[in-house]
């Protein structure tokens, strides 16, 4: 093991445009770096830097449509990092404008964005209370381009994200309990049409006050692409949301469990559109597996360190669930680049970068809102009263 620094913490506050700009100044080094990784990558599609703008400049307009205030947000973080809005755009829109760049090349996709997301719910944790991480694989530099995001809101519950520097949401959690993880998906109905990049979604969920408001977001605003997303609550409750860009498709907990790697599992979604990303992520396959077998040992009494225990797992090195830095065939460095793991109703998220080099986890905080809190500790007592009941019986 070795050390590996941990993610920076950027707080910010006001409106969207002073959060915007607090963080721009303070993220500006990791923000460069960001820009230049994915600037770099169209130059090597034999893009010219200048051509930045075209592609961000797809979605721009809809975006200021669809969400003005992050638009607003976004040209804060720009005048805070002393960059154009065009690159923070990229920086947001990363997935879409590579794909779209590489679609334009005929260049194939070898290195999708990985990664293997849990939700344990509390009847199968020793605490009663929920759950939730993910392993992110994806570009082993974003281990210095990624930090911790915590936003307090006066417009809606205060939020506590990990994301890419310049970034609006990732992974995450909010004052109200909703938190999200996401996984790569492929389908063939992919980029027919230009939607919202993934990260507004992830965004605009993490707002949300109630539940059913970040499952609505994320269920029916048309993407370009396929992605899956892991919706939690606090108050117990899970659901993953396997997304083609016109269509979502549910998987409810099994065993009290979700765990989702990068293959549709959906009857449903399988019997109407095509799976077209297992050529770059066989791995998928073994990856939730293995991390609910491990959990299943623990079923009823699961703790976070049985989910980083799992998620830690070493099985067909290195292609496993937890995965060191290994170069691909185009010359990137794929990695695990950081395990996430957030128990939301304790109010704390834990992060550890490059977990199969580094094991270290930096805890970073959120104040929950009581009348979350209280529903949670209701529904813990009726849990311990059922389980008592239940054991008086035998």
């Amino acid at each position: 093991m070795t050390a590996v620094p941990p993610f920076p913490l950027i707080d910010v506050c006001g409106t969207p445009s002073e959060r915007g700009k607090a963080y721009g100044e303070q993220a500006r080094a990791r923000i460069g770096l960001s820009i230049s990784l994915y600037a770099s990558q169209l130059e090597k599609f034999g893009f010219a830097r200048e051509e930045i703008s075209r592609f961000s400049g797809i979605f721009l307009p809809r975006l200021r449509e669809w969400a003005p205030d992050l638009v607003e947000e976004m040209e804060g973080i720009a005048a805070g990092a002393n960059v154009d809005l065009t690159s923070i755009l990229m920086v947001n829109a990363r997935t879409e404008v590579l794909q779209l760049a590489r679609r334009e090349k005929g260049i194939a996709d070898d290195e999708p964005d990985g990664c293997t997301g849990a939700v344990v719910l509390p009847d199968a944790t020793r605490d009663g209370r929920l759950i939730h991480g993910q392993n992110w694989d994806w570009r082993a530099e974003c281990a210095e381009t990624s930090i911790v995001l915590r936003i307090r809101r006066e417009d809606g519950p205060d939020l506590l994200t990990f994301t890419e520097a310049g970034g609006l949401a990732r992974s995450g959690f909010n004052a109200a309990g909703i938190g999200i993880t996401a996984n790569y998906l492929e389908s063939d109905r992919d980029y027919r049409e230009i939607g919202i990049p993934l990260p507004f979604i992830r965004r605009r969920a993490l707002e949300a006050a109630h539940f059913a408001d970040a499952v609505r977001v994320v269920a029916i605003t048309p993407k370009s692409g396929s992605n899956n997303m892991i919706l939690s609550t606090a108050e117990g409750f899970a659901v993953d949301l396997e997304c083609a860009p016109d269509e979502a498709f549910s998987i409810y907990p099994d065993s009290d469990l979700i765990v989702h790697a990068n293959h549709w599992q959906s009857p449903v979604a399988l019997s109407k559109l095509r799976e077209t990303g297992l050529k770059d992520v066989p791995d998928s396959f073994y990856r939730d597996y293995r991390v609910k077998r491990r959990l299943m040992k623990s079923q009823g009494s699961i703790t976070v360190s049985d989910l980083k225990d799992a998620l830690f797992d070493e099985f067909a090195w290195p292609l496993s669930v937890c995965r060191p830095p290994v170069r691909k065939e185009g010359g990137n460095i794929s990695a695990t680049v950081a395990m996430i793991i957030f128990e939301p109703a304790a109010g704390y998220m834990e992060i550890a970068p490059l977990p199969a080099e580094c094991r270290d986890f930096t805890r970073y905080e959120l104040a929950m809102d009581e009348a979350v809190l209280a529903r949670v500790e209701r529904n813990r007592a009726g849990y311990r009263e059922t389980v008592a009941r239940a054991v008086g019986e035998r």
